[in-house]
């Protein structure tokens, strides 16, 4: 299917896969090489996601790792606060087209927060959405990825379908399906889901695939996260063939290579 994205009022398009690069403004990332907070290392970052041929950054200021202490609203403000300023001063200076950005939040202020003071580009929301988070991202009329935390195709698909309608009631018009590896399932129903992800292409929304690094792959492996590269691009090609129009990856080159091999099959 064609898809595309209004993104500062121009279309993005995602007929071709595109990647997704993670930038963690926390201190608590289960994935320790991942951990970002210095302006150096920030900026180190950046550079490295567009270097390496990502097209959109996720930025997040609080964790998802299960057991994971959440921070408050306001100390998630305050770290992405430093986090996008850092990014925005860097992205102002760059000579290239710059990427686009999207914030990891569950929160409707802190989105609002992120789409005004820095222009963010897209809300990533983990949280399988809430009726004030609707609203909110409907009012500032940015892409809005909505993940389930469901543990099997039919309880994504139910759930995908109740809330895509609320938010078109709401006004909204953007949105990307996440379903939401790691959120939710043992580790059987990880891998069901992933096996059926084509299946969700009947919502004829574009598919946003999160499995870099995670447990499903490196508990399936007996290694560390660290290790869990090449199981990563094993199951990112895996999404590919099924459907994904978004791979959000902490390893920008690999996932890369994996979307220009599967779109020379095509």
């Amino acid at each position: 299917m064609s898809y595309s994205l209004n993104i500062r009022g121009q279309l993005f398009s995602l007929d071709t896969p595109q990647v997704m690069g993670i930038i963690n403004a926390t201190p608590d990332s289960f994935y320790t090489a991942s951990r970002q907070q210095s302006e150096a290392a920030l900026c180190d970052r950046l550079c490295q996601i567009m270097a390496e041929g990502g097209t959109l950054v996720d930025v997040g200021a609080c964790s998802t790792r299960p057991g994971a202490p959440l921070p408050s609203e306001q100390e998630e403000i305050a770290r992405l606060r430093k986090a996008l300023t850092t990014l925005r001063d860097a992205i102002d200076r760059l000579e290239c087209a710059p990427p686009v950005l999207s914030v990891d939040t569950f929160r409707p202020d802190v989105a609002r927060m992120a789409v005004e003071e820095f222009g963010a580009d897209i809300i990533n929301d983990v949280s399988e959405g809430s009726e004030a988070m609707f609203r909110m991202v409907a009012r500032l009329s940015r892409p809005y990825i909505l993940t389930s935390t469901q543990p099997d195709l039919r309880s994504t698909l139910l759930t995908f379908a109740q809330k895509v309608q609320q938010l078109r009631d709401f006004g909204q018009k953007d949105i990307i399906l996440d379903p939401g590896f790691g959120f939710g399932k043992t580790l059987k129903q990880n891998y069901a889901l992933l096996n059926e992800l084509d299946r969700l292409l009947v919502m004829e929304l574009p598919l946003l695939v999160g499995i870099s690094r995670k447990s499903m792959i490196y508990k399936k492996l007996n290694c560390t996260p660290e290790e869990a590269l090449n199981g990563t691009t094993a199951l990112n090609t895996v999404a590919l063939m099924k459907g994904a129009s978004i791979l959000r990856v902490h390893d920008v080159r690999q996932a890369c290579e994996c979307c220009q091999l599967i779109e020379s099959l095509k």
